[in-house]
């Protein structure tokens, strides 16, 4: 039997196994998945590093953390850690979000109502590390200990000693980063108890207060926004320059006008890719000025460093660096005089710009912003573009974006949509706000030291592959192609490492795709069919 570690232990250096995970604990995939032999069993050991024992849960984050050399210096590190707990409950340290932080730590009755709805605790086997409930409970109980001892304030069931150490904060550190953030256990709750948001709060303090956070999400993501203009390392002279091979490409395989305008004044919108369209799907941005143009919108991209960018990795671990990027969106706006923002195919951006920027920012800095989810559907339904539903006559199912879908409640324009498009769609089950996450929720997607690949491919987004396989499972051989819509660059991050990872166009014919290249592949005057099942 596996070992595990109790809440209370997570800071005893006791044995050292954190709960691994083999390919036996895992639900089986469905033929011809059920026998991967690459399936790893993720490593669970502490692994030494120059002489140095580094704790970790899977032997991933922990490893690039600067290591106490002494006892001094752990201190300082603890220390650290608990003035950032005390500031995360001060409304003058946290006042964007204390309130829903502190009635989710102090209303939990350990139900473990979230525990069935969490896809990461179901496909690890029911490994406690992974519970919902565990990250909060340990908050709880070092808060009790710790910062108010004597008046503990949350949760009679928040007794226990727990040791605050080094091993604590860097176990603690690495489990912030196996939850994606997708909030499923929030609306399970009978009450409403927010574990993913508790998840950010403690990431946040480990940017804030520690300086810890994935490289990938702070130095190449949002600090390399803000200094070059782009998470993706792309300058403005960079994007314009592939913005318009993108333009002459996409005019050349469908005949239609794909061009991009840059910087105009007073446009109807402002439209705001996730820049890794451009890089990695740039027939994502080319059906955006396709069908845009064909519809005879006055739109606008702008030129402004980190204002053609709409990813704001700051969402997932850290507030400052999200209103920094927010300011920059909301300037340009504001200097362009558009109507509105409109956000493209982009999950966080959708978080970003709508859940937390238009709660924040008010009087001048108000600007409306749209889902591109809401356009589309005028779009498609105005009579403006003839369509011709039979070129997309394929099987067709739809991933839904936690934060499009389940946080903003967007469901039903995408779909109305495929069932006019898409003879053939079909939905996942569940779907819509119970959708579950592609499993590179929460910045997962780009992130992939050590074997974290493995682990968000082969655990994190399991959930989802079932899903994926169980809607074509009427069809499940190559001979017949089938099509993942997934309107948000994140997702398609995911679910393409993860069809990649399985083999899945050549074992199934899955491939994966966007809303707007099925909208631009219907359209009556594309001279011939736009989507390329090889072009992934």
């Amino acid at each position: 039997m596996s070992a595990t570690i109790r809440v209370e232990d997570i800071g005893k250096r006791k044995g050292e196994v954190l709960s691994p995970i083999g390919v036996e604990d895992l639900e089986p995939l469905p033929p011809p998945y059920d026998k991967i032999e690459e399936q790893p069993v993720w490593k669970e050991l502490s692994d030494d590093v120059k002489g140095r024992t580094v704790w970790t849960l899977d032997g991933i984050s922990a490893l690039s953390l600067p290591q106490p050399t002494n006892e001094a210096e752990e201190k300082e590190y603890v220390d650290k850690f608990l003035a950032g707990l005390k500031k995360l409950l001060e409304s003058e340290n946290n006042w964007t979000f204390l309130q829903p932080l502190t009635l989710s730590l102090e209303y939990c009755v350990r139900c473990q109502t979230c525990n069935d709805a969490c896809p990461t605790f179901t496909e690890s086997g029911g490994k406690d590390i992974y519970r919902p409930t565990y990250r909060s409970e340990v908050w709880r109980r070092l808060v009790n200990k710790y910062v108010k001892p004597g008046g503990k304030i949350f949760s009679k069931f928040s007794d226990g000693d727990i040791d605050l150490n080094w091993t604590t904060i860097s176990r603690l550190y690495e489990l912030c980063y196996r939850c994606t953030m997708c909030r499923r256990c929030a609306q399970s709750c009978p009450i409403g108890v927010d574990n993913g948001l508790i998840t950010h709060e403690l990431r946040k303090l480990f940017s804030q207060e520690l300086g810890w956070a994935p490289r990938e999400l702070h130095e190449k993501g949002t600090v390399q926004h803000l200094q070059v203009g782009s998470s993706t390392g792309m300058n403005t002279e960079v994007v314009k320059d592939n913005i318009e091979f993108i333009d002459e490409d996409m005019q050349d395989v469908t005949g239609m006008d794909a061009t991009t305008p840059w910087d105009e004044q007073d446009a109807d919108m402002l439209l705001i890719h996730n820049a890794g369209e451009i890089l990695a799907w740039p027939e994502n941005p080319g059906a955006f000025a396709i069908i845009l143009n064909a519809a005879g919108v006055k739109w606008t991209l702008a030129s402004d460093e980190v204002a053609y960018d709409g990813v704001n990795y700051g969402l997932f671990y850290d507030d400052i660096q999200l209103a920094r990027i927010a300011l920059k969106h909301t300037a340009t706006a504001k200097k362009l005089n558009v109507n509105k923002i409109v956000m493209g195919e982009c999950g966080h951006q959708h978080k970003a710009m709508m859940t937390i920027s238009d709660r924040i920012l008010t009087g001048d800095m108000v600007v409306h912003k749209e889902s591109a989810m809401t356009l589309l559907e005028e779009i498609v339904f105005s009579g403006k573009i003839k369509f011709d539903p039979s070129k997309n006559d394929f099987p067709v199912t739809m991933h839904d974006p936690c934060n499009i879908v389940r946080n903003l409640g967007i469901v039903e324009p995408q779909r109305r949509i495929l069932r006019y498009l898409c003879p053939q769609f079909r939905e996942m089950t569940p779907h819509g706000i119970d959708n579950y996450c592609c499993g590179g929720g929460s910045g997962f997607a780009v992130m992939s030291p050590n074997n974290f690949a493995d682990w968000r491919i082969s655990l994190g987004g399991r959930k989802k592959f079932r899903q994926i396989l169980d809607a074509f499972a009427d069809q499940p051989g190559p001979e017949v192609k089938k099509y993942v819509c997934a309107p948000c660059s994140n997702c398609k991050g995911q679910i393409r490492d993860t069809l990649n990872y399985y083999g899945a166009l050549e074992k199934s014919g899955i491939t994966y795709g966007g809303l707007v290249e099925l909208i631009v592949n219907a359209m009556v005057d594309v001279k011939q069919p736009f989507i390329e099942w090889e072009m992934h």
